[in-house]
């Protein structure tokens, strides 16, 4: 009897990357370049993963929405800026991302992708600086879904993949990938270094503390839905 195929996605931003200096450098320079107070730096962190229109709408609620466009626009052209000056530096892995990547991919009955509140573009960058782009069969970016925690980008990655909820676990930091992974029927995974506290992972059939757990994690979720 063949094993079915399974599916693991990946957040970004806080799962495989920690993003969280440019991220926090480029919001405040997006806000002082219309000379608003900058968000602190754990509101900051708070939103990573939503799309960036929703975390700025959540930052500044108080401003109209021209204003808030316009800080979308400050933001993504100083984190460009940051990309091209600062290159990999600027998102470096998490220990143990590689590896893991590596092995689960060499797995035959395993298929990896992406789910990640950046955009198409940011995404590109970012695995053509870890040359990880070969690794990941289906991407899921901002540009073309609904904010996490909607269900749309997992949604699309079982179409696209053919590959059934059951046997697909999202893996991610924030309370929006575990919310985002419950709604569209998978499992999750949360992992403890991110920028949510693990605390709020409270949907995550698991929370790991080391890239390096992540395949027995994943075996053991996978043996009880075939139980």
């Amino acid at each position: 009897m063949t094993s079915p195929l399974r599916l693991v996605l990946f957040d970004v931003d806080g799962t495989l990357v920690d993003s969280q200096g440019s991220i926090v450098s480029a919001m405040s320079a997006s806000f002082d370049a219309l000379s608003l107070p900058a968000p602190e730096r754990e509101a900051t962190l708070s939103i990573v993963g939503l799309s960036l229109p929703q975390a700025i709408a959540r930052l500044a609620p108080e401003q109209s929405s021209d204003q808030q466009a316009l800080l979308v626009e400050g933001y993504k052209k100083a984190y460009h800026a940051q990309r091209l000056s600062q290159g990999a530096a600027s998102s470096p892995l998490y220990p143990g991302a590689r590896e893991v990547i590596e092995t689960l991919h060499a797995t035959p009955e395993i298929l990896l992708g992406v789910a990640t509140g950046k955009s198409q573009r940011g995404l590109d960058a970012l695995l053509d600086a870890h040359d990880l782009a070969q690794f990941f069969v289906t991407r899921q970016v901002a540009d073309h879904h609904p904010s996490k925690p909607h269900p749309s980008m997992i949604e699309t990655a079982l179409s696209e993949t053919g590959i059934a909820p059951k046997n697909t676990v999202m893996i991610g930091d924030t309370s929006f990938d575990m919310e985002m992974a419950a709604a569209a029927g998978v499992a999750a995974v949360g992992v403890s270094w991110g920028y949510h506290e693990p605390s709020a992972l409270t949907s995550a059939a698991d929370v790991i503390d080391s890239f390096e757990a992540l395949p027995d994690v994943l075996n053991r979720i996978w043996e009880q839905e075939d139980e």
